[in-house]
């Protein structure tokens, strides 16, 4: 095989397995964002939807601060065992495919590049590690004029997730930015 082709495959694989490395370093990222939520509700029934439903997602109340109408939940994040099993496969696939181009580069040491597949669980074993951590929702309630009808400014920082989950389960629409 000639030289420059060896030489191009293994900076394309080695560029791949950067970017591999930063996408399963990515995949335990914190995901907070700020989001500002109006309800068609307000006063007690809002907050008792909002307590419910926090709850039956498993957080619990850990602050509320009266005078700024600020309410913080406190909950753990599970990961998730499907994707710890499919990073350690990309991993594993991504390794494998390293091995083949650096054992075409350097013959001698063939035999021992697949041994470098061990290290393909570290990539499950780092995301299980790093996912699973308590999560905070932070919430503070404006209560809107009661013209043409009563509404709510709910102001969430939270995992995207869990603000989109909120969104969809209490029907919450997204106030547009100014």
């Amino acid at each position: 095989m000639q030289t420059s082709v060896l030489i191009s495959t293994a900076l394309l694989t080695v560029l791949l397995s950067v970017g591999l490395f930063f996408f399963i370093r990515a995949s335990a990222k914190d995901r907070t964002e700020v989001a500002k939520l109006l309800a068609e509700q307000q006063g007690e029934p809002l907050l008792e939807r909002l307590q419910q439903y926090f709850s039956g997602r498993a957080y619990r109340l850990i602050s509320v601060d009266a005078t700024t109408n600020q309410v913080v939940y406190e909950g753990t994040v599970r990961p998730s065992l499907f994707l710890a099993i499919f990073l350690s496969l990309l991993a594993a696939v991504g390794i494998l495919c390293l091995a083949l181009v650096l054992s075409l580069l350097f013959p001698s040491a063939s035999r021992f590049l697949p041994l470098l597949l061990l290290l393909a669980p570290a990539a499950g074993v780092f995301y299980w590690r790093r996912a699973g951590r308590p999560e905070k929702v932070a919430l503070q309630v404006e209560f809107l004029s009661e013209q043409p009808s009563p509404q709510s400014l709910l102001t969430v920082t939270a995992h995207r997730d869990e603000v989109a989950e909120l969104r969809q389960s209490l029907g919450l629409k997204l106030m547009e930015a100014d």
